[in-house]
């Protein structure tokens, strides 16, 4: 049964790692496509980016309820990045054929500045249409790969279950160096050798991940569709609204536990979640009636267990922690928008021979996060947990919370580089003349960078700890799914605090010398500060759950019997 493990192993990675490479490199440098190529306003650009970036973060909720409730994780990993492809190789036409672009910008007689026309509709429409593919395929591939790769591991064998947490180690190994890859190889291909390479070459990418995920194939094992979270969701909704007339049990042993196949959620045991005195209300949904008919389907909708109550409890427990992390995310946004627009009008060479591409500064912000994390895993958690006393050095939160006054220094700091910038570019006459170099080294945005890296490895890592730790064992797939959707939101956020800002203020003028793109980072700064405080309250009111096994039931993981080698 185990022979076939070690190469089920040894693919994915390099699967993941591919896939990782090809989408990085298609939207790391996006913006610098969209505003020279496709002659977008930088304020339309950025909200298309954002956009973009949310929807890739909540059609994993899609994804992962369909691997969950109907095609299991490998059919919907295998579909997807399919579809995935095609848009990727949309996107590279898009480069190679002129006629999918508007033409290129030319001067005008009696015309001082370029005039360039914006792509037509049809134009638009194709270009939306690879976007719209590739997010379709994230919301495939995003959610489940990480669970579909620890699903490689036999969590009742310890050697297995020490090579698990190896294999996330190394999971997030191949996402930093994909990144670092998009953001030195593949935008220094986009900016000096073109467009058409450099898109072309991340389609290779995942041409190459693609391949190697279906070679790899006979070797994986399979976790079958264990049904939708949500629907049990929704039943514990309906039912306790139906009996909101009815009162409580005074003793809440009474209430009902267990349906008539002796199970907690309809499919075979997991660890069962105890009574909590939190939101009684949807402990409704639990009263036994005289007419419940515990064969009926129907009586799903109308009676649930104790257990099913609990699963969705925790989802509201967890939602405002969830909440506070949107913000951060629309924060660290801003490294592949604005950012970028701010190194593109400084100097970028490295001595005389290397100009760093504008998009390329983000590289500091990964090596910061590859740095940090082997360095907090090696030493500081060691001596966190002497200090503290905590298992774990510092609980999941307090990493949120720190990563949460990180992000504000990062806007502190970009703020006040863009204050230097600004007025160096003040004092050589340079606030009419966006298309030349205001004679400020680009690598005074470095500490930005390292911050937002910095902020990353503290929010999200914390984040996806908290997720996995807190979220019920049936529905950790749907806690994965939460974390990308943060992502989603953030973007959201930041397209229409931008929407906002442009349209009532001069902040994000085109010409960002005559803009005040500083005041917009003042404003994150200040929307970050009252986050991190409404963060601490919501700390400070959660309270973790309740998990462990009734000892009065006989209750037995099935985990490994529930999967399936090939």
């Amino acid at each position: 049964m185990w022979r076939k493990r070690r190469k089920s192993q040894s693919c994915h990675p390099r699967n993941e790692m591919g896939e990782r490479l090809a989408g990085f490199g298609l939207s790391m440098n996006l913006i610098t496509f969209l505003t020279l190529e496709m002659h977008m306003p930088t304020v339309k650009a950025a909200n298309i980016i954002t956009n973009f970036g949310g929807t890739c973060g909540l059609t994993p909720l899609v994804g992962a309820f369909i691997a969950d409730a109907y095609l299991g994780r490998f059919k919907t990993i295998a579909i997807t990045s399919i579809i995935y492809m095609l848009g990727v190789v949309l996107l590279t036409l898009s480069a190679a054929f002129s006629s999918l672009r508007p033409p290129s910008c030319n001067y005008h007689m009696g015309v001082s500045s370029l005039i360039c026309k914006e792509p037509s509709s049809k134009q638009l429409w194709y270009f939306f249409s690879s976007l719209f593919l590739l997010a379709v395929g994230t919301g495939g591939i995003r959610p489940n790969t990480a669970p579909f790769g620890a699903d490689q591991f036999d969590p009742s064998h310890p050697k297995e279950k020490n090579q698990l947490w190896h294999f996330f180690n190394w999971y997030y190994f191949c996402v930093g160096i994909s990144i670092l890859g998009a953001l030195t190889v593949i935008v220094w291909v986009q900016d000096n050798v073109g467009w058409t390479w450099g898109f072309g070459i991340p389609a290779g990418a995942m041409a190459i991940a693609l391949l190697s995920f279906f070679i790899g194939a006979p070797f994986f094992r399979y976790m079958p569709p264990v049904g939708s979270p949500f629907t049990r969701i929704a039943q514990v909704i309906v039912a306790s609204y139906r009996k909101r007339k009815l009162s409580l049990p005074s003793d809440t042993s009474l209430l009902h536990r267990r349906n008539d196949k002796g199970e907690l959620i309809n499919y075979p045991a997991v660890i069962e979640l105890h009574h909590s005195n939190q939101f009684t209300l949807l402990d409704k949904a639990a009263i036994v009636e005289e007419d419940n008919n515990m064969s009926s389907h129907a009586s799903r909708w109308r009676l649930c267990t104790v257990h099913q109550i609990e699963e969705l409890k925790s989802l509201l427990r967890m939602a405002p922690i969830w909440m506070t992390t949107i913000l951060v995310s629309t924060v660290i946004v801003q490294q592949g928008t604005f950012s970028v627009q701010q190194a593109r009008t400084m100097n970028r060479w490295m001595g005389y021979n290397f100009q760093m591409p504008a998009a390329s500064f983000g590289v500091f912000g990964i090596l910061m996060l590859l740095t940090w994390v082997p360095i907090y895993d090696l030493y500081v958690m060691g001596w966190l947990k002497k200090v503290t006393g905590n298992e774990r050095g510092v609980t999941p939160l307090q990493r949120i919370g720190a990563g949460l006054f990180i992000a504000i220094l990062s806007m502190v700091a970009a703020a006040a580089v863009e204050v230097k910038r600004r007025n160096v570019a003040h004092r050589h006459g340079l606030l009419d003349r966006p298309d030349l170099t205001v004679p400020i080294s680009a690598f005074w945005l470095v500490p930005q960078h390292c911050l937002f890296g910095l902020a990353e490895s503290f929010v999200f890592i914390g984040e996806l700890e908290f997720f996995y730790d807190q979220s019920p064992e049936s529905m950790r797939s749907t806690g994965t799914a939460l974390f990308w959707s943060t992502f989603a939101l953030g973007n959201y956020v930041s397209t229409a605090l931008v929407t906002l800002i442009d349209h009532n203020t001069n902040w994000l003028e085109n010409n960002l010398n005559r803009a005040h793109l500083d005041h917009f980072y003042w404003f994150l700064a200040v929307l970050s500060t009252v986050n991190l405080l409404f963060f601490l309250l919501s700390a400070h009111w959660f309270r973790y759950r309740n998990e462990g096994l009734d000892p009065d039931l006989d209750i037995h993981l099935e985990t490994s019997a529930a999967l399936k080698p090939n």
